[in-house]
């Protein structure tokens, strides 16, 4: 992917940015995170994950040896840093996002996965191991899934990265349940004790696809286990949970310190606020095509995230819908979405990210206090209010099509369908929500 000049530093203005604290278990509990995904997880996702409420994000999966191979480069009129092959940019991203950015290598080897992280290790603020895709191109080089089955190697890598990183870098790792539980919580122990500081779990297994229901009753168990070391690690839930209206149901039943956000970040990255954007084609979707040109993004990347765009119509009737949809699909470039688009006014779509992530810190984001096993409230943040669901009611459901808005103060008002502007979302503040 070309860009439109070579740097090796940030801006100043940007640099001045990260004067923030690093990462630590604390701020692996209590929020709702990004997941990584491959082609989805792009830096523009990943930005308007993080306006909307996203607490953290994932990069998408990385293999080291292509890190270890590629070229940093800095934009000087954007800002974005990019990591790029012979031909194309594989990885890129931006200082706004380094306090909340975790990048995921795919390893095999002790050594190169230390390498890759090192190379990238500036511009991140966590390194996360992926043990639990179950795609060719990640297990056929022993890498992602295939680890389950090595937890000798496994524990390796994520010892090595310990060992080798900064102490202002975390490190982390993302599983898949094994068929047994018996096991599952075998590999779970050894992994906790590498040092990482927290764990993601996706609750399928090798075998189980999407469509398969994610058996997330079965964290339960791993949390208590978890918890029981004693030594304060984060268990992150992945697996059909639909957004911020829903976290609260899926850490009720797996009692999980967080949740990981996939499928329904992919349709609509401001899922992640308890009003997501509706009618996405004239409120995200203008907004997304806007920041990506200013951001250099590569065309064919990004014409497939907004392919992947769905959301509720209210104000936009289908057929304007099924119009959008098919320009984007007979598009060549940024130019072919012109009659879409308007106005192609990306650095102020960027400008709105960068006060949105500065006004509201991501990292603040809190969900509500839960209650243990043992019926007593975690406090998980000093500042929440200890609130539990009231006696002789029970915690909403997932949200359907006629699920209700929550209180007032937390509405948003949609953006006037003529400018095609994504608004910012509210995001409760610590101790603003008593229950989801």
């Amino acid at each position: 992917m070309a860009r439109r000049s070579l740097s090796t530093s940030p801006p100043p203005r940007a640099a001045k940015r990260l004067r923030l604290d690093h990462l630590t278990s604390e701020d692996f509990k209590n929020g709702v995170f990004l997941a990584p995904m491959v082609r989805s997880g792009a830096l523009p996702t990943r930005l308007f994950a993080l306006k909307h409420g996203a607490t953290l994000v994932w990069g998408p999966e990385m293999v080291d040896k292509a890190m270890l191979h590629a070229e940093r480069v800095v934009d000087p009129v954007t800002g974005v840093i990019s990591y790029n092959g012979k031909s194309r940019a594989m990885f890129t991203t931006h200082p706004v996002e380094k306090p909340y950015l975790i990048f995921q290598i795919g390893s095999a080897d002790p050594d190169l996965a230390v390498q890759a992280a090192k190379t990238v290790m500036n511009d991140v603020s966590g390194i996360d191991l992926n043990c639990g895709c179950p795609k060719p191109f990640s297990t056929h080089a022993g890498m992602g899934a295939a680890l389950l089955t090595n937890p000798d190697l496994l524990c390796s890598i994520l010892t090595a990265l310990r060992r080798e990183m900064p102490p202002e870098i975390t490190v982390s790792a993302k599983i898949r349940l094994l068929p047994s539980q018996e096991d599952t919580l075998k590999l779970v122990e050894r992994i906790v004790n590498t040092g990482i500081s927290a764990l993601t779990v996706h609750c399928r297994t090798r075998n189980m696809r999407d469509k398969d229901r994610a058996t997330i009753e079965r964290l339960r168990e791993i949390v208590e286990f978890v918890e029981g070391m004693g030594k304060g690690i984060a268990v992150i839930e992945n697996g059909d949970c639909l957004g911020w209206n829903d976290a609260q149901r899926v850490r009720d039943v797996t009692g999980a310190h967080s949740v990981m956000i996939a499928r329904a970040a992919e349709a609509n990255p401001s899922c992640f606020s308890p009003t997501p954007l509706q009618d996405i084609e004239q409120t995200l979707v203008p907004s997304y095509l806007r920041l990506a040109r200013y951001l250099d993004n590569n065309w064919g990347l990004t014409k497939f995230c907004v392919a992947q765009f769905k959301g509720q119509h209210v104000n936009v009737k289908k057929a304007d819908a099924t119009a959008m949809r098919q320009v984007l699909a007979q598009s060549k470039d940024f130019p072919g979405m012109d009659e879409v688009v308007g106005s192609w006014t990306g650095k102020e779509e960027f400008d709105a990210i960068v006060h949105a992530i500065e006004a509201n810190p991501p990292r603040q984001h809190r969900l509500p206090a839960i209650l243990s096993p043992a019926g007593v409230v975690e406090q998980r943040n000093e500042h929440e209010a200890q609130e539990t669901t009231p006696p002789g009611t029970q915690n909403p459901e997932p949200p359907g099509s006629g699920a209700p808005f929550l209180p007032n103060s937390y509405r948003t008002v949609l953006p006037p369908m003529v400018t095609g502007h994504d608004a910012t979302t509210p995001t409760p503040t610590p101790g603003g929500v008593a229950t989801l």
